[in-house]
């Protein structure tokens, strides 16, 4: 990745707001807004420096697609600031697939509810009575996703609680691509609590491919389900990604304590699992 062959660059906040706004090195912009977001520079001068990035038309792709806009929308999300919720929302609209991803994510991550309208209506056109689309299903000539960033709305749908979504987000458990499929089950579990779809995700750590059984356990961590503790301990993948998981359900399980009650069994039944990939 271009950030990764940028790394011998020294940036400190100030340089690296300086080298997002100017406009000769095209790799210094880009590395500047990762190294914004990466370490979290919450600044006000960073943000409105990643804003205008969000429109950047200089730094394009052999595919066209826009780079920096991309990272922009990937340090906005971690920064936490909603003066870029309506930025990020123009971008949804963006040709370019991954900053529409990236900003559904920036969305997911910011929590804020007037991103839930608009992507929804990224999902309308893919469902009718019901069913996915012949389009919702197909892949984009030479890609290996979907016309839209169906994976990457859903989740923030699902993190947002957008109950409206649900008879949109329901046929996308039929999508032939398994992650969009277990993002839709994630964020079924999250918007009706119905174990039926948590055991999905669970289900899932039994494939066969790997990336597949990681990607399980991300949702699994995600939304806190704690009856896949087993499961996931057990799973055939990196103990490093089960503890990230584990730690998920850790949290979520605590959440749910009223204040003061002491830590009950399945609390403990969790730490004991994590000790274990230790």
């Amino acid at each position: 990745m271009r950030e990764e062959r940028e790394e011998n660059r020294n940036l400190t906040p100030e340089s690296a707001i300086a080298g997002l706004e100017q406009k000769e090195d095209l790799g210094l912009r880009y590395y500047a807004a990762w190294w914004l977001g990466k370490f979290r520079v919450k600044r006000k001068e960073a943000v409105e420096a990643l804003i205008r990035a969000l429109e950047d038309e200089e730094d394009r792709a052999p595919d066209g697609g826009f780079p920096l806009r991309r990272n922009a929308a990937k340090a906005l999300g971690k920064l936490g600031y909603v003066e870029a919720v309506e930025p990020l929302i123009n971008c949804l609209s963006c040709d370019d697939y991954y900053v529409r991803e990236s900003a559904a994510q920036a969305l997911e991550m910011l929590k804020d509810k007037r991103a839930i309208a608009p992507l929804r209506e990224m999902l309308r056109h893919a469902v009718v009575d019901g069913k996915l689309t012949e389009y919702a299903k197909e892949t984009i000539p030479g890609k290996p996703h979907p016309h839209e960033p169906y994976e990457a709305i859903i989740e923030a749908l699902g993190t947002l609680g957008d109950k409206e979504a649900i008879p949109l987000i329901e046929a996308f458990l039929e999508h032939p691509i398994p992650k969009v499929a277990y993002a839709a089950a994630r964020a079924m579990y999250q918007l009706t609590g119905d174990s039926q779809y948590g055991e999905i995700l669970v289900q899932a750590l039994k494939g066969e491919e790997l990336q597949l059984r990681r990607s399980a356990l991300m949702d699994l961590g995600a939304i806190g389900y704690t009856p896949a503790a087993e499961a996931i301990s057990e799973t055939l993948a990196e103990n490093s990604l089960k503890l990230i998981a584990m730690k998920g359900l850790l949290e979520a399980e605590i959440n749910r304590m009223p204040p003061g009650e002491e830590v009950c069994g399945n609390t403990i039944r969790i730490m004991n699992l994590m000790d274990e990939l230790l």
